[in-house]
């Protein structure tokens, strides 16, 4: 065990944060705030907002829930250094002066921010995932008193492998011929290119964000910086901290479960019997503040760049047939307010029930209710709702029907590395989380962060679901009713049957 605590270890530290403001970001910088207050003061790169000043920006944080046991702590709040700027620039576009302020007196660095965009052309997420992440570590290389850089991964990023160990993997592309085909390459022409180079990347964000690894690797292995990665699977809402269930955005699963319980999202291509390979965002968190302690206060140096997997224990796995219906129960009993129809989805892997599901139960009813916007000259919305859900779950098939399997030993050694204290709060032991309840906080959590739908609308919530499920039940009836009709007039069985009942009748 290291002489010192995580507390101790970030005890008059300044850390640099890029991607503060993201999902996971907002969690780190509260986390860092609340259990080692007395760290020294967080650089906060964000990009210029026009007519606020960096103060203002701050007290703005203290107003988002995930904030709320600081957001009386003035003294806490303000150790939180807005710099300005922009990853993809060099220098990553700070001042001069608040360049050579960050540079002589960081201590940890948490690269976080990227472009998450699954559907996006190569050229962007080249310039943030690749250039960004090298002018993040050519920054870097220029703090005299750095100790540790994390660089945040994705446990997706390579996909070609069976098992997915603790390591980086190559592929044939140079991160840095890339960044300097994005110099001068139009968007067009490097998403051609990508085409050829990219399979079995599903998308170019695993494909440049493999390749940001490499990057890292190299800069590891010049003996130039103190680097890891750090690779979390699917980040979901918050176990117990800050809030339970606290979410910033319907991004990933919480999405689909909200789109699922309000009715709108009725099919989804899915491998039931797969394991959902997800992690709550307080325990990532823990583990990314762990590993830069462990990371600052190591003895020797290894001889390959330290990799963690963070993914949950093989012990609480569950499979996406078990969240679903554990999903539905509780949204049930937990309904969303105004849902569009009765929730009860299904995922599959059989194609034509899909799209037939997709045509019957999501495009014809959003048709529908566009026409009937339109006729009451209010905007109409969707389509276009439709539009991007089929997008979406179109980029998410790739990591639904594929049994992923993670080797994270380097992560499971981090909670026997803290003392008995902060195992506790630093808790990365994902085997303490009881699905079911961690289930519910995350629909509850969407109902309120997201939708910001009160909890005192249940009782009317419940009442607009059992009306749902009565018209679900006659739809179906009609449905079935009119199509088997219609069946049997082309098959000319209805004048065969309709002969028979008269024929009986007489």
């Amino acid at each position: 065990m290291a002489e010192i605590g995580i507390r101790e270890f970030f005890k008059g530290k300044s850390v640099f944060i890029t991607g503060g403001s993201g999902f996971m970001g907002k969690v780190l910088i509260e986390k860092l705030l609340y259990s080692c207050s007395d760290i020294n003061e967080i650089f906060l790169l964000m990009r210029p907002k026009r007519g606020k000043s960096g103060e203002q920006r701050v007290q703005e944080f203290a107003q988002i829930p995930v904030f709320h046991r600081i957001k009386d702590r003035l003294d806490l709040l303000n150790k939180i250094v807005p710099v300005y700027g922009d990853i993809t620039n060099d220098r990553l576009g700070l001042s001069d002066e608040q360049y050579n302020r960050v540079i002589t007196t960081t201590n940890v660095v948490f690269h976080l921010a990227a472009s998450l965009k699954l559907e996006a052309t190569l050229k962007p997420n080249v310039e943030m995932n690749l250039t960004g992440t090298k002018n993040v570590l050519d920054m870097c290389k220029e703090m005299p008193k750095l100790l540790a850089v994390l660089h945040l991964s994705t446990a997706f990023c390579n996909c070609d492998q069976d098992i997915l160990y603790e390591e980086i993997y190559d592929w044939p592309q140079k991160p840095l011929d890339l960044i300097k085909c994005s110099t001068w390459m139009s968007e067009e022409a490097m998403h051609e290119m990508g085409k050829s180079m990219m399979s079995p990347h599903p998308n170019t964000y695993t494909f440049t964000k493999r390749l940001a690894e490499i990057l890292v690797r190299d800069e590891y292995d010049q003996g130039k910086l103190n680097v890891c990665v750090v690779r979390p699977s699917i980040v979901t809402p918050a176990w117990k901290e800050p809030l339970p269930g606290w979410v910033d955005s319907l991004n990933g699963p919480i999405g689909i479960m909200v789109a699922g319980g309000k009715g709108v999202l009725r099919s989804m291509i899915c491998e039931a019997n797969y394991t959902a390979e997800v992690i709550p965002v307080d325990q990532a968190i823990n583990g990314i503040i762990s590993i830069a302690y462990i990371m600052g206060t190591m003895k020797e140096r290894p001889s390959k760049i330290p990799v963690y997997n963070i993914t949950c224990s093989e012990k609480k796995r569950v499979t996406w047939g078990t969240v679903l219906n554990d999903g539905k129960r509780i949204n049930y009993e937990y309904p969303f307010d105004a849902g569009l129809w009765y929730p009860n989805g299904d995922v599959t892997m059989n194609y034509v029930k899909h799209y037939l599901t997709l045509f019957f139960c999501q495009w014809i009813p959003a048709l529908l209710i566009d026409f009937l916007m339109l006729i009451f000259f209010q905007p109409r919305f969707m389509i276009r709702v439709q539009k991007k859900i089929f997008i979406g779950l179109g980029v998410l098939q790739f990591f639904t029907t594929r049994n992923w399997d993670f080797r994270s030993e380097n992560f499971k050694a981090i909670h026997h590395k803290l003392s008995p204290e902060e195992k506790i709060i630093f808790n990365t032991n994902t085997e303490e989380v009881e699905q079911f309840d961690y289930l519910k906080s995350i629909i509850l959590g969407g109902r309120q962060y997201c939708l910001k739908e009160p909890l005192e609308n249940l009782p009317r919530a419940r009442f607009h679901q059992r009306i749902q499920y009565v018209v679900d039940i006659l739809f179906k009836c009609f449905l079935i009713y009119y199509i088997g009709k219609w069946l049997l007039r082309i098959t000319g069985l209805l004048e065969i049957l309709n002969g028979l009942l008269s024929t009986n009748a007489n």
